[in-house]
């Protein structure tokens, strides 16, 4: 009995012993904590300091773009229809879910700088033995193992391993809201560029239809004519044929207008045929504003969010690096079991209230024989690095380039807007003349025909080139970035789907409340 207190004495002095030199051993440990691999710095891109448009007197470059700037086009059906595409956009939902799903995801990277495994655990064994086998008298040949107890694994965080993957997925939360932002602008450009088109179609047909009421009657005029012996059938014929030309492009513009209407449909996240109520009102082109303003090319840096993402993930990944340095350095765990075991024999009867084990201590993991496969992915992340460093630099001179391309179609399509206006006037003038002269016998109907054409082709001239100065100033918007900062107090998902997935899963307030790196300001872009 005293051999069994004693061994008893001395395993709780063990346990006493360890547990306080545990909690000095995790300080000396964390105390020399240190992060490896890069930290992220932006890449320097050289832009102008102004646009090429500068001194133009329609680009205001001293005023910041307008964030709600399809209002500029003084248009409420166009006003409306970007307000219903951002509550109703499937592709723009998608965007908002990943958010959540980033989130989701930093948290599983959060949690895995703290114990990685904490289990409880239990389990029953019955274990049987021949006698043949087991071969010693009095040996219970039949029993049952029973154990209860807590398991924990904590990999301490020495080397950064888990706090570079903290910062990366930290980073892909953001880029995840630069991507919904980036969708936002593209789907307020897409809207208003379908409408323009929707407006166009129906220009279009409109001017058709009028030159059709002009051609049938210069064809009345041609049949009287001809009736009366004033001119031969092929005055008749040439007047036929121009008529029914006009008639047959019609049609043409009527499937191009209702491809438009379509596509509407979907960027609202509606059936075709579903959105003719909200087209009711003025068909005519979008008229742009006077003056334009759209800052300067710093500007753009910091609105575009395409611009913010592709910076976003390559700081995931420079991240990410140091996720794979700290794996050439060797690791340190705590580990411990602590629990209840007690075994029943023939007998059945046990006692697992006083059946303590425990194990608990450190371990140090250090895979060297593994050495050059574990540099060459450390190698593979830094690649992956420098890629995205050179394509955020790419992505910076084509955003540019895009601002540029839609300035220069914007203002050049101005002044073909005045151009083509003086032609149509022109135009009709000279059909009103043919036709007075025609109608005298002073020329013959070539002349009619040569003129109704002309006109028709230069009032479709005008019209094209008056959505093209939408488009372009559409065009131009979009690459400035403008049109997502008005929705960053708007909830990325949808009440529905809020209450669809809740029936699913315990959300928490996961979905409603953006989670800490994305309520911290956005830094300022460096100069460039």
């Amino acid at each position: 009995m005293r051999g069994h207190v004693g061994a008893r004495q001395a395993k709780s002095r063990g346990v006493s012993s360890f547990f306080r030199a545990a909690p000095m051993l995790v300080v000396l440990v964390l105390g020399g904590c240190t992060t490896v691999g890069p930290d992220f710095k932006r890449p320097e891109v050289a832009l102008t300091e102004n646009w090429g448009a500068k001194g133009d007197p329609r680009i205001a470059t001293q005023a910041a773009t307008d964030s709600q700037w399809w209002k500029a086009f003084n248009d409420p059906t166009l006003n409306h229809l970007v307000e219903l595409a951002y509550q109703q956009n499937l592709p723009l939902q998608v965007a908002g879910l990943r958010i959540v799903e980033a989130r989701a995801r930093l948290g599983v990277a959060t949690g895995q700088q703290y114990p990685q495994v904490q289990a409880a655990f239990g389990n029953v064994t019955a274990q049987g033995i021949s006698k043949n086998a087991a071969n010693v008298s009095g040996l219970d040949t039949h029993f049952v193992d029973y154990q209860v107890g807590f398991d924990a694994v904590w990999e301490l965080d020495f080397w950064g391993r888990y706090r570079r993957g903290v910062e990366a997925e930290s980073d892909n939360l953001l880029a995840s809201v630069a991507d919904y932002h980036s969708a936002l602008v593209s789907l307020t450009a897409e809207v208003a560029r379908t409408y323009t088109v929707i407006r166009t179609f129906e220009v279009l047909i409109e001017q058709a239809r009028e030159n059709e009421r002009v051609q049938q009657e210069g064809l009345q005029i041609a049949e009287s004519r001809f009736r009366n012996g004033a001119t031969s059938e092929l005055d008749v014929t040439q007047a036929t044929t121009l008529l029914e030309s006009t008639r047959a492009t019609i049609p043409q513009l009527q499937i191009g207008l209702q491809q438009a209407r379509n596509a509407l449909s979907t960027l609202l996240g509606q059936p075709p045929g579903m959105i003719d109520e909200l087209l009711a009102g003025p068909r005519d082109i979008p008229q742009a504003p006077a003056l334009v303003a759209i800052g300067v090319p710093a500007e753009m840096l910091r609105r575009r969010p395409d611009i913010r993402a592709a910076e976003l993930i390559a700081a995931a990944q420079c991240a990410r690096v140091g996720v794979a340095k700290a794996d050439l350095y060797p690791s340190f765990v705590l580990f411990g079991s602590v629990g209840l075991q007690a075994t029943s024999g023939a007998g059945g009867s046990f006692n697992l209230g006083d059946s303590l084990f425990y194990s608990i201590g450190p371990r140090i993991r250090w895979p060297f024989f593994n050495y050059g496969r574990i540099k060459n992915g450390v190698r593979v992340e830094d690649a992956r690095l420098q890629q995205l460093l050179v394509g955020y630099r790419n992505a910076v001179l084509l955003a540019a380039q895009e601002v540029e391309n839609s300035l220069a179609g914007y203002l050049n399509a101005q002044e073909t807007v005045v151009f083509e206006q003086r032609a149509v006037s022109a135009a009709q003038r000279s059909v009103v003349l043919s036709v007075v002269q025609y109608r005298e016998g002073a020329v013959d109907y070539q002349r009619v025909l040569d003129a109704q054409r002309s006109l028709l082709q230069q009032q479709t001239n005008l019209a094209q080139a008056r959505s093209s100065v939408a488009t372009s100033l559409i065009a131009l918007y979009k690459a400035l970035g403008g049109g997502w900062e008005s929705s960053q107090d708007q909830p990325v998902v949808a009440e529905p789907t809020l209450d669809e997935m809740k029936q699913r899963t315990n959300w928490g307030e996961m979905l409603s409340q953006p989670s800490a790196p994305e309520t911290k300001k956005s830094p300022e872009p460096a100069k460039h």
